[in-house]
């Protein structure tokens, strides 16, 4: 059995049932460290603008711990952070065989990485970063790459999320012994079920949302901000109109809140149609029903470094339409097959992607269904195993 350290900021709704797959494991003997626990309260969340509570599980399942920190739980400015009293001695005493670490953004995570460092225990890094977004001020890059060639030597195994993010590694001459593939999942037996139970009460549902039987659906479900683009989705679906005046075939549902709402819904209102409704924040638990009740599935965003409500809708069989800057679009958007890929802000290719997702929504549907089998939490498990054996090795030969 491997005992394995993992840390990570807060219990996080996408983690949780991966973390209890693991631990459930004979093999993996998985303790938890969380930097914070504001995720377990309701809290404010500053994009969608309001004070939301997770409606799910997010500590059940698996042994885990808050760090005794210093100073602010809260804030991620990096001035503002926790700081944990004794990392070095919680890994020293719990005899660990592996350390996994997510992202690198917090200070309690470099503490980590140095401590186990420092005891010989082999790291294991896992993030979002793709590469997509680089900055382009001079100085701030310089800095990226210097701290990046500082950290990354550190790092027995990079555990990548997908193709994007296994390039943005080897940018930084990160070696293929080091790689490995733990693909961004999410509970694809969760979301499939929850899919498949919600389809007796869709047309209950339709008619709470006062939505014409037959007609298709375009979802969007994200927070209602700039670099989430559902401007672009709006003026994309208005070119939907046969002639600029009658309303497309298809509604257009938003489900999300934040920023942009009232913008939005302004424009809507400027239309005279009936076909686009703003339906608010909703909790985890009532998302498969959304997921279930489209036919479309768009994410327009304009920087995102993975997109996990795309594997969530693909598993209740949709046609999904993402921009070129979605960090999951070569991976789970087979062009012309269960999706299309437009470039972002391109409002005219947007209008024909959507446009193809509606004639193929039912083709579509069933090879996104097909496909996201493959990006599962069984594959993650299996990877990860295959990680810790090779570091064991290596730790031990070395």
């Amino acid at each position: 059995m491997v005992r394995l350290a993992y840390f990570v900021s807060h219990p996080i709704q996408y983690q949780a049932p991966l973390l209890r797959r693991i631990a459930a494991d004979p093999d993996i003997d998985l303790e938890v460290s969380f930097y914070s626990d504001f995720s377990l309260k309701a809290y404010k969340d500053p994009g969608f603008g309001k004070s939301i509570k997770w409606d799910v599980p997010l500590t059940e399942g698996y042994g885990h711990q808050f760090l005794d920190c210093w100073g602010s739980k809260q804030q991620r400015s990096w001035y503002q952070q926790p700081i944990a009293k004794d990392i070095r001695k919680y890994l020293k005493q719990g005899q660990f065989d592996a350390v996994w670490v997510h992202g690198w953004s917090w200070l309690c995570s470099l503490q980590a990485i140095l401590a186990a460092e420092n005891l010989g225990i082999p790291i294991l890094l896992r993030g979002e970063s793709n590469g997509v977004k680089e900055t382009a001020h001079p100085a701030k890059k310089i800095a990226k790459q210097t701290f990046l060639n500082w950290l990354f030597p550190k790092i027995a195994g990079f555990l990548y999320i997908g193709t994007m993010n296994r390039q943005f590694y080897q940018s930084y001459g990160i070696n293929e012994e080091r790689l490995f593939h733990v693909p961004y999942a999410v509970d694809n037996d969760y979301f499939g079920q929850q899919a498949a139970d919600s389809r007796a009460n869709q047309q209950k549902l339709r008619q709470s949302l006062n939505l014409e039987p037959g007609r298709p659906i375009i979802l969007y479900a994200a927070k209602l901000i700039e670099v989430k683009r559902p401007q672009d989705l709006l003026a994309a679906y208005q070119l939907l109109s046969p002639d600029g005046v009658q309303e497309p075939e298809p509604y257009l549902l938003f489900v999300g809140d934040g920023a942009l709402r009232p913008e939005l819904e302004e424009k809507a209102k400027a239309t005279g149609w009936n076909s686009i409704r703003f339906l608010g924040f909703r909790n985890q638990s009532e998302i498969p029903a959304m997921y279930d009740l489209c036919d479309v599935f768009v994410l327009p965003s304009s920087f995102e470094p993975w997109g996990l409500a795309i594997n969530e809708v693909m598993n209740a069989g949709k046609a999904v339409v993402v921009s070129d800057q979605v960090g999951c679009a070569p991976d789970l958007v087979l062009e012309g097959q269960n999706g299309r890929i437009f470039p972002v802000g391109d409002i005219k290719a947007l209008a024909l992607a959507m446009q193809w997702g509606i004639c193929n929504r039912i083709e579509a549907g069933e090879v996104s269904r097909k496909h996201i089998q493959n990006w599962s939490f069984e594959e993650d498990l299996c990877r990860l195993k295959t990680a810790l054996n090779q570091v064991k090795i290596k730790a031990m030969v070395d």
